[in-house]
C-alpha cells in the first residue's frame, strides 16, 4: 500500500474515532467542577489551619514560609508554578506611646498599647511575633495637643464641627473605625489643621453594640483591648516607585521628599488604639454634648466633643525598610488561546494570624487549584490560559499586585480577558460580589448552579436575592483590594466574592483560625461555596467559545448614573448630552456585538469553513475583551493620575472586611492605570462613586463657585463621554 494510502485511512480512521467518540463538552467538565465529588472541605481547613499558624506580616520570615507553602501545593496539582520577587519600601514600627494628661490633680496615663491574650488561647506561644499595633506609613513624630472627638472623621465631621464653632487646628483629633479608610482619617485630620490622629474601635461599631454583649473567644465581637492595625498609605503600590515596578535589579526610586511631595503618605503621626482606650480618652472630653449619631452603643456614657480639657501626647517612630516580597503563580496553558488569560488572584500577607483576612481566600485558591487538577486528570484543559495569584504585601498599600500589573501592564493590556479576586473569601453567611457590569450576568448564572452553603433546599442565587427582584451587584471603584490595579489602572475587567458581612475582629490579633472555626465557617462549607463560584466563573471565561460578557448591562449602568448625576447637577447649567448620546452609542453597540455573536453561532459551516470562523470569533472576543480598555484615560483623574478609568462606580460597595467599611477591601486605591469611570471617591479610598472625575469635579465647584470651576466640571463630561463613545467605536470593530 503506498504512504499516500496510508495517510488516508489514518486520517479517516482518526475522524470517524472523533466522530463516534467525541470528548465530553466543556460543560460537562463544569458541571463536575462544582459537584460534591471534588470538593473537600477537610483540605480547606487544613490549608488555612497551616496558613495561619503564625502571624505573617509583608517581609517576615514567616510570610516567606508560606509563600513557600503556596507554591509547594500548587505544584503539588502538578500546576507549573513560581515565583517572582520585588524589592520594595515597607515600613516597621520602632517605638510608640501615647499619654492622656488631664488637669491637675489627676495623674496622667500612659498606655500600654497591647492586645491580650485570652485565656486559653492556643496561639499564645506565638502571640509575641505580632508586630506592635501601629499604622504602615505614618509620619514619625510628636503631637501634643487637646484631643478633639471627630466621629468617623470624614470631611462632613469636619464640617459639623465647624458649624459648632470647634477649632481642630492644633489638636490631637480623636476619631473611631467604621465609615472611611483610615488613610483618608489622617488625611483629613491633616487638612483640618490637626497635629496628629488616634483612631479606635467604637463599641458601638465592632464590640456588639455594648449592653451584655460578649466579645471573642466568647461571641464574634472585638475584645475591649482589639485593635485595628493597618495601612494609612493613600497611593497603590510602592510609594517610592509610582507608575514603574520595584524590580530586584537597580530601579528608579522617589526620594523621601518627592514621596511626601506626591501626596500619598501620611503627614501627621497616628496611632490605632483599643476600645478601652479610646473610652478612656472620650471620658476626659469636655465641651459641647455630640449629635445622636455621633454617639456610642445605646449604655455608653454621653460623649462630647471637647478640646480638652485633656492633652494627647503621642509619639510614634517607624523605619522604611527595602523588603523582597513574594507573589506565587500558578499557571494552567490553554489548549486554542494560550495568550488570552483568565487570571484569579488572593494576597497572602496579614498583619496577624489572617484567619479571615486573607488566608480564608488563600485556603479557597488552593481548593480551587485542586479541583482543576481533578478536571485535568480527567481530561479537560483549558480553551484560553488560567492563571492562580498569590500576592504579597497586600495589606500595605495592594503593592504586590500593583508592582506586577505595572511590570506586565502592556501584556495584560493586550491578553488579559477578566480578573477574580477573592480576599476575605468568608467571614459569615451571605453572599456578596462586586464586578464590572459586563460580568455582572456571569456571576448571576454562576451563582445559580451552586448550592447555598446554609440552605441546601436553595441556590446561592436565590438566597442572594431574597425577596428583591434582583440581586445586588456592587462595583469596583473603591480600592478594596488587589483587583485595584487591572480595573483602575488598565482598564481589565473583574469581579470580587465573598460570603459574610460583620467582620469585628479586622485586622486584630483575634484574626485566627479559632475565630474562623468558631463564627466564620465552623464545616468549611462557604469557604467551599466560593471555591465553587469563583472557579466556574474562570472555566467559563476561559473555555467557552465566545466570552461571556454582556455590554448592554455596562450601557443600563451608565445610563442610571448619568441620571442620576443630571439630578444633582440639574440647576448649574451643564450639559450632559454630550453624555447620554455617547451611552446610546454604546448600547446600540452592545446590541450589535450581541447580534453578531447569534449569527456565528447559527452558521458554523463545515470543516473547510473552520478556520475562517476562528478568526470571526477570535476577532468579536477581542472587541468583548479590549471594550473595558477605551474607558479609561491616558491622563487619568486631575490630581490622581494613577486612576485611569473614567465611567462609573457605584458609592457603597458590599463591605468585605470591617462592619462597616464602605468598598471591597482595600485600601487605599491609587492605581496606576486610568480607569476614569470606576475610581474612589477623593476623600475615601474604600468608596467609590458613578463618574468620577465629575464628582470630583463638582466638589470642587460647590467649594470655589466661581464660573471656571463649573467649567471644569463641563470638561470632565466631555472626557467621560469620549472615554464611552471610544468603548462603542471598539465593540462596532469598526473604523470612523
Amino acid at each position: 500500500m503506498s504512504k499516500v494510502k496510508v495517510f488516508v485511512c489514518i486520517a479517516i480512521a482518526t475522524f470517524l474515532f472523533f466522530l463516534l467518540f467525541p470528548s465530553p463538552p466543556k460543560s460537562s467538565y463544569h458541571s463536575l467542577y462544582i459537584s460534591g465529588s471534588l470538593s473537600h472541605n477537610a483540605s480547606i481547613s487544613h490549608h488555612l489551619y497551616t496558613l495561619t499558624r503564625r502571624p505573617h506580616i509583608a517581609g517576615s520570615k514567616a510570610n516567606a514560609d508560606a509563600a513557600a507553602y503556596v507554591l509547594s501545593t500548587l505544584s503539588s496539582h502538578a500546576i507549573p508554578s513560581h515565583m517572582v520577587s520585588y524589592d520594595v519600601a515597607l515600613t516597621y514600627p520602632l517605638s510608640r506611646s501615647l499619654t492622656l494628661v488631664r488637669p491637675p490633680p489627676e495623674p496622667p496615663t500612659t498606655f500600654d498599647l497591647r492586645q491580650e491574650i485570652y485565656d486559653g488561647d492556643p496561639y499564645a506561644d506565638v502571640a509575641s511575633e505580632v508586630v506592635p499595633t501601629f499604622h504602615a506609613y505614618a509620619k514619625s513624630g510628636t503631637a501634643v495637643g487637646p484631643v478633639v472627638y471627630v466621629n468617623y472623621g470624614r470631611v462632613e465631621d469636619y464640617e459639623v464641627l465647624k458649624g459648632m464653632g470647634v477649632n481642630v487646628e492644633g489638636t490631637v483629633v480623636l476619631a473611631r473605625y467604621g465609615k472611611i479608610y483610615r488613610g483618608d482619617i489622617v488625611r483629613n485630620a491633616f487638612s483640618a489643621g490637626a497635629v496628629g490622629a488616634v483612631v479606635y474601635t467604637d463599641r458601638k461599631d465592632y464590640g456588639g453594640g455594648g449592653g451584655d454583649a460578649r466579645w471573642f473567644p466568647d461571641d464574634k465581637w472585638m475584645p475591649p483591648s482589639g485593635v485595628q492595625v493597618g495601612s494609612v498609605l493613600t497611593v497603590d503600590g510602592d510609594p517610592t516607585t509610582p507608575g514603574w515596578a520595584s524590580t530586584r535589579e537597580e530601579c528608579e526610586r522617589l526620594s523621601e521628599e518627592e514621596v511626601e511631595k506626591g501626596g500619598g503618605v501620611a503627614m501627621i503621626p497616628s496611632l490605632p488604639i483599643s476600645a478601652k482606650d479610646g473610652e478612656a480618652i472620650m471620658r476626659t472630653l469636655g465641651g459641647q454634648v455630640a449629635n445622636d449619631d455621633w454617639q456610642g452603643s445605646t449604655d455608653a456614657f454621653v460623649y462630647r466633643v471637647g478640646p480638652g480639657p485633656a492633652f494627647l501626647n503621642l509619639s510614634y517612630s517607624g523605619e522604611e525598610r527595602i523588603t523582597t516580597i513574594q507573589n506565587v503563580f500558578g499557571v494552567i496553558e490553554g489548549t486554542e488561546e494560550p495568550d488570552r488569560f483568565v487570571i484569579l488572584g488572593n494576597h497572602r500577607d496579614a498583619w496577624t494570624f489572617g484567619a479571615v483576612d486573607p488566608n480564608s481566600g488563600t485556603a479557597t485558591l488552593l481548593e480551587v487549584a485542586q479541583r482543576l487538577q481533578k478536571l485535568q486528570k480527567r481530561g479537560w484543559r483549558p480553551r484560553r490560559t488560567i492563571v492562580l495569584c498569590n500576592w504579597d504585601a497586600e495589606e500595605y498599600g495592594l503593592i504586590g499586585s500593583t508592582e506586577w500589573v505595572e511590570e506586565n501592564r502592556e501584556i495584560l493590556a493586550s491578553r488579559a480577558v477578566a480578573y477574580l479576586n477573592a480576599d476575605c473569601a468568608v467571614s459569615g453567611a451571605g453572599f456578596h460580589a462586586s464586578a464590572t457590569p459586563q460580568l455582572d450576568e456571569l456571576l448571576k448564572q454562576a451563582a445559580q448552579q451552586v448550592k447555598d452553603p446554609d440552605n441546601s433546599s436553595q441556590s446561592i442565587y436565590q438566597s442572594w436575592v431574597g425577596s428583591s427582584d434582583s440581586p445586588t451587584i456592587g462595583r469596583l471603584g473603591g480600592g478594596g483590594s488587589d483587583f485595584a490595579a487591572f480595573v483602575q489602572h488598565v482598564g481589565v475587567p473583574a469581579t470580587d466574592i465573598f460570603f459574610g458581612g460583620g467582620y469585628p475582629v479586622y485586622h486584630s490579633m483575634y484574626d485566627d483560625f479559632v475565630w474562623m472555626k468558631k463564627f466564620g465557617d465552623p464545616m468549611f462549607h462557604r469557604h467551599a461555596a466560593v471555591a465553587s463560584i469563583w472557579g466556574l466563573v474562570a472555566l467559563r471565561l476561559a473555555d467557552e467559545e465566545f466570552l461571556p460578557f454582556d455590554y448592554l448591562s455596562y450601557a443600563y449602568e451608565l445610563q442610571k448614573s448619568a441620571k442620576e448625576l443630571q439630578e444633582e447637577i440639574s440647576d448649574k447649567g451643564i450639559n450632559l448630552i454630550p453624555l447620554f448620546k455617547s451611552i446610546e452609542k454604546l448600547k446600540r453597540a452592545a446590541i450589535k456585538i450581541n447580534h453578531q455573536r447569534k449569527e456565528i453561532e447559527e452558521n458554523k459551516g463545515w470543516t473547510s469553513m473552520r478556520k475562517i470562523r476562528h478568526l470571526k470569533v477570535r476577532e468579536l472576543n477581542d472587541r468583548l475583551m479590549m471594550a473595558e480598555r477605551a474607558f479609561t484615560d491616558r491622563d487619568g483623574l486631575s490630581g490622581r493620575p494613577w486612576y485611569k478609568h473614567l465611567t462609573v462606580s457605584v458609592k457603597g460597595n458590599p463591605s468585605t472586611h470591617a462592619v462597616h467599611k464602605e468598598s471591597p477591601r482595600r485600601k487605599d486605591l491609587d492605581h496606576k492605570l486610568r480607569p476614569r469611570i470606576y475610581a474612589p471617591v477623593n476623600h475615601d479610598d474604600y468608596g467609590s462613586k458613578s463618574f468620577p472625575g465629575i464628582g470630583d469635579a463638582i466638589e470642587e465647584a460647590k467649594s470655589q463657585s466661581t464660573e471656571k470651576s463649573w467649567s471644569l466640571v463641563q470638561h470632565e463630561v466631555w472626557r467621560v463621554s469620549r472615554a464611552v463613545r471610544h468603548a462603542s467605536l471598539v465593540l462596532n470593530g469598526e473604523l470612523t
